[in-house]
């Protein structure tokens, strides 16, 4: 067993054990508090330049299934846990979780106290931080760290077709902002052929392939940075219905004039309350994003659907009068709760109508 080091911005050094993938990490310390789900979130592309910190405190205990996988790479920096399963118990496992992290290139550290390091970030907010084996004499590189370009590096380079489980219905496009590959089979489920087109794919080369409907994905980074993005969808919005999800949800409020704002921690887990103001029931949901769209700044564009019950942050909005949606939290699950899966079958809705 190898010593190692999380290192925060602010100067405090925590001690564990390496394992994974040798090597120092350098990203954006950010917690997810779901009790499972560990393999969708490592290979969720929305965690690209970030390292991951489980609140839970034993990962690992159900192995690898390469079927579970949520993206083709892994976007993640580095992985902090409390204690990891050296012996995962489940009839499907293929490899433990130190094998994936050798595989995935992510280095990991051990016998943390992340309950503490999670209360940390609460007080004081999101902080970079670096996994090593000897703590830096200056940490200057670890406070001046930004993420930068994410969606472009974790977006498809190719667009490609994925079919409707049974008889094809609908065309739907999904612009692949850093999706997750349960987005796709939610939509395949329910009669649709997709075409996954990247996120540098022009209004106008969406347009001529005639969809019923146009999809964005969630991802990951600063939603403000992507510009390219935000005009494709100024020229989108009326034309088809749309639905976004997370980064997407982002993107289309500000091509609608709206704005985003960085949270303190952001909400990451498998237990996010959300309201429905339409109907107020509370959904629990699954969540990953640092960044909110400013409940005010759609008045008068959008209507307020969903907010989060823990801080009131904007959870959902929808534009009657453009066809289109979009939320926060992730419908798709995986992994997490399937409460608001109905959210596709309204989208298909739209599609008929």
């Amino acid at each position: 067993m190898k010593k190692g080091y999380l290192v925060l911005s602010n100067g405090m050094v925590f001690e564990g054990t390496r394992f994974g993938a040798e090597g120092d990490a350098l990203g954006e310390l950010v917690f997810t508090t779901g009790m499972t789900g560990y393999i969708e979130t490592l290979t969720d592309p929305s965690y690209y330049g970030q390292i991951i910190l489980f609140t839970f405190p034993l990962v690992g205990n159900y192995g690898i299934m390469e079927a579970d996988f949520e993206g083709a790479g892994t976007a993640a920096r580095g992985c902090v846990l409390r204690e990891w399963c050296d012996t995962p118990s489940n009839f499907r496992c293929e490899y433990d979780l130190d094998t994936f992290l050798k595989k995935k290139g992510i280095p990991g550290l051990y016998g943390i106290d992340t309950r503490r390091i999670t209360r940390i970030i609460r007080e004081y907010g999101v902080m970079n931080a670096v996994i090593c084996d000897q703590v830096p004499a200056d940490l200057g590189f670890v406070r001046d760290y930004t993420i930068t370009e994410a969606v472009r590096n974790v977006s498809t380079g190719d667009r490609f077709e994925a079919p409707a489980a049974g008889e094809a219905r609908h065309k739907v496009t999904l612009i692949d902002y850093g999706t997750k590959y349960n987005i796709v089979r939610e939509l395949q489920a329910r009669g649709c052929d997709v075409t996954v087109v990247p996120c540098g794919t022009t209004a106008e080369e969406i347009l001529a392939g005639n969809p019923d409907g146009i999809m964005l994905s969630n991802g990951p980074g600063d939603p403000a940075e992507n510009v390219f993005a935000i005009a494709q969808l100024q020229k989108l919005v009326g034309k088809v219905p749309l639905f976004g999800i997370c980064l997407g949800h982002q993107l289309l409020a500000l091509a609608n004039g709206g704005k985003t704002v960085k949270l303190k921690y952001g909400h990451r887990g498998a237990n996010q309350p959300v309201e429905d103001l339409k109907t107020k029931k509370v959904y629990i949901t699954s969540q990953n994003h640092g960044y909110a769209v400013t409940v005010d700044s759609l008045e008068g564009v959008g209507e307020l659907r969903f907010i989060n019950t823990n801080d009131q942050t904007c959870e959902g909005v929808d534009y009657p009068d453009k066809n289109a949606f979009s939320v926060q939290f992730h419908p798709e699950a995986h992994a997490g709760p399937q409460d608001t899966a109905f959210l596709f079958d309204r989208f298909i809705a739209m599609m008929k109508k």
